[in-house]
């Protein structure tokens, strides 16, 4: 064992050490410190990477099991009702979230995301948008927009998207156009695979499949908000209603603001024959192709009307297109086999809700939020807009510590979420903002999440110009946010819709 491993496992091992030396801050419980110490050293270990993300969740799952098979039962003070409440927590519980909705929706959402893959339907498409219209070089930006868009409400994994799809086709049409990473990057391909990283940051939080980490978020944020006896109503077609005016609006700006900022020097290019040739190595439409094409129809429309045609539940749609996929041979068996992403995301996803949600039991976000309360309460309550603005720009400004979405989620997303409510954020407006900035603040830095180092690793991009675009675009996005986006969600909230 290397010397930096052991210290890595000598400080997870004395983070959860500390909660059973020292007692338990006044009015939490000590399960809910107990487990706590669990959570903190899970979120420790996925950012020093000591194991691959589902290890550390199955051992976090494992470890917090243990903990509540061997704690005492006890009581707890609900500061509302000035009363004793025992807090009954049984081992099995912290399995809870492997049976969640959400975590299934988005295992079955990869199996979309592999047929796409898998039977090229994918690269169809981009080269049939790229012959229609991208006979120039912020066109073939437009296309790619568009590309990420039309398939990203299937494909939840951001990496799939930009590594699996769009990254290997821009990649081969800036060697064609002669764009070198070494001699002749700014010729076309330092702005076609800039902006495809900016893009897939745009179209991320579009939809709640769009990117795995979403329902987790707003699984973290449901919890922190039921401890201060907020209910939060956000489903498929909330999501992306609320989503879809400032977003579409950023999605739109992306591909423009990156060509302002770093025009390539090609401008014209003969997208005709690129179209030709990509389509022609794939070869006739085949029936894979076009059973794939239906269902993906047929599952984006029951997740827009589910509650007017009685599928209320994201997830059962998900799982019955998974299993359609595999019985109309779209995809084999095999192949949702050979998924790591799926799997991996299956683990890590279920084993982190499952211990968020024997946290919230435990009390200890109702802890967190008397607790936060207290400390913030000079700031008083009455500049709740004001609040909220200050809370976002500080959930992307963090983003530039955090190499993993999933870890800043699971680190930040229910402190933001507590530390606003208390400070008097409007409740819709904090978690909107949230569920959103989680994603395009990814975009600050080439290793903000899964696809940056495919697309910087390609030798295009330096390390300042992307900091460059990510800041303009993440802080653009947020402008946008608390200014449209505000106004648009209020609209929604006094609709009914939200």
């Amino acid at each position: 064992m290397s010397t930096k491993k052991a210290i890595h496992y000598l400080i997870l091992i004395a983070i959860i050490a500390t909660t059973y030396v020292f007692p338990a801050p006044e009015g939490l419980t000590n399960i809910g410190w107990h487990l706590a110490g669990i959570y903190i050293a899970t979120i420790i270990a996925i950012i020093l990477k000591a194991f691959p993300l589902p290890v550390i969740l199955l051992a976090g799952v494992s470890l917090a099991s243990i903990a509540i098979g061997i704690a005492p039962a006890e009581e707890w003070l609900d500061p509302k009702k000035n009363e004793m409440v025992k807090v009954a927590l049984e081992e099995g519980e912290v399995l809870n979230g492997y049976k969640s909705g959400t975590t299934w929706l988005v295992f079955a959402a990869f199996a979309m995301s592999t047929a796409f893959v898998a039977t090229g339907l994918g690269k169809r498409i981009a080269y049939l948008l790229i012959g229609a219209f991208g006979s120039t070089t912020l066109r073939l930006g437009y296309v790619n927009a568009c590309l990420d868009l039309l398939i990203s409400p299937a494909m939840p994994s951001v990496t799939a998207r930009a590594g699996g799809i769009i990254f290997p086709i821009m990649n081969s049409v800036a060697v064609s156009l002669g764009s070198d990473p070494t001699t002749s990057p700014r010729k076309a391909g330092h702005y076609l695979l800039l902006n495809t990283y900016m893009v897939v940051k745009a179209t991320g939080y579009l939809f709640l499949t769009a990117m795995a980490p979403n329902a987790l978020a707003l699984s973290l944020i449901a919890e922190v908000y039921k401890s201060k006896d907020i209910a939060i109503n956000v489903g498929w077609m909330q999501w992306f209603l609320a989503a879809s005016v400032p977003g579409l609006l950023c999605l739109f700006l992306t591909p423009l603001v990156v060509y302002v900022l770093y025009p390539p020097e090609l401008k014209q290019l003969d997208n005709k024959a690129i179209a030709k040739k990509g389509l022609e190595e794939l070869g006739p439409m085949t029936i894979r192709e076009k059973t794939l094409l239906g269902l993906f129809v047929l599952a984006v429309l029951s997740w827009a009307l589910g509650e007017r045609i009685g599928i209320e539940e994201a997830s059962t749609t998900a799982i019955s297109v998974m299993t359609l996929l595999v019985v109309c041979g779209v995809v084999a068996w095999e192949d949702l086999l050979k998924n790591k992403g799926a799997w991996n995301t299956l683990i890590w996803y279920g084993g982190l809700l499952g211990i968020s949600s024997v946290l919230a039991k435990a009390k200890f976000f109702a802890w967190l939020s008397q607790f936060l309360g207290e400390k913030l309460a000079f700031l008083g309550t009455e500049h709740g807009t004001l609040a909220t603005v200050v809370v976002l720009f500080m959930s992307v400004a963090v983003r530039y510590l955090f190499a993993s979405g999933g870890a800043y989620i699971a680190a930040m997303v229910p402190v933001f979420s507590a530390v606003g409510i208390v400070a008097g954020a409007d409740p819709t407006l904090l978690a909107l903002g949230l569920l959103f900035s989680n994603c395009y603040g990814g975009a600050l830095t080439h290793y903000g999440s899964g696809p940056a180092p495919i697309i910087y690793g390609a030798g295009y991009t330096d390390i300042k110009s992307w900091w460059i675009v990510g800041a303009v675009f993440a802080f653009g996005n947020l402008l946008i946010h608390v200014t449209i986006g505000f106004a648009w969600w209020k609209a929604l909230v006094g609709m009914g819709v939200l």
